[in-house]
């Protein structure tokens, strides 16, 4: 594996393949399908914050979320492997899909959990893994999802600086095409409880606070 500290022009991608990864089993700890169409009223987020083992846990082990799945966004590639993101020749990011109930838990609260579980400040690492598959980001669904996530991201730049840490690099785009990852990857920590995790946070509270 090689890695890459920028972008590649979306001209450059890999040509990628029609068919889709098949995820034929359901969510190992919620057991429930990872596919939608999902139940009345939940709703979707998506967010990078490093590798995706990790975060995945974060958020399946949160009231309130339907399910999760780990999988690539943010990229030019039709259908990826994750040996082609990890080359930097996507544009991917390694990302979490989050389908929650509002009702129970919040978009905010979900943005607490983002904010606080990994250093937004990076940029195209996260602590010891590093390339662009790696970076901070938050992939909004409609624009109430795109006012709360800009507005945390500046509440929690002010206690960031006052901590002494720098810029927060994290990236806010409209959510695109969102790819499966690889059967192996969904739910890694709880099919392997003593893997790699690689989460990790500042140690500084986001406004909204911990669950």
């Amino acid at each position: 594996m090689r890695f890459r500290a920028a972008m590649i022009d979306p001209s450059e991608a890999l040509p990628g393949r029609t068919q889709a990864i098949r995820i034929d089993r359901k969510h190992l700890t919620l057991g429930v399908s990872m596919h939608g169409p999902y139940p009345s009223g939940i709703e979707l987020a998506y967010f990078g914050m490093g590798c995706f083992w990790g975060a995945e846990r974060k958020f399946y082990e949160t009231p309130g979320v339907y399910v999760t799945a780990s999988g690539y966004q943010g990229g030019q590639t039709p259908n990826p492997t994750y040996q082609e993101v990890c080359s930097g020749l996507t544009n991917h990011n390694e990302v979490v899909m989050v389908a929650f109930d509002p009702a129970i838990t919040t978009y905010r609260q979900l943005l607490a959990i983002f904010f606080e579980n990994h250093d937004p400040t990076q940029g195209f690492r996260q602590g010891g893994d590093v390339g662009t598959q790696y970076r901070s980001a938050i992939y909004f669904v409609g624009a109430d999802q795109e006012r709360e996530a800009r507005a945390d991201l500046a509440d929690y730049q002010v206690r960031l600086s006052a901590s002494r840490f720098g810029a927060i690099t994290t990236e806010v785009a409209p959510a695109d095409t969102f790819y499966f990852a690889e059967e192996y990857h969904q739910q890694y920590l709880t099919a392997n409880p003593n893997g790699y995790c690689g989460i990790g946070g500042t140690g500084v509270s986001c406004p909204v606070g911990l669950l």
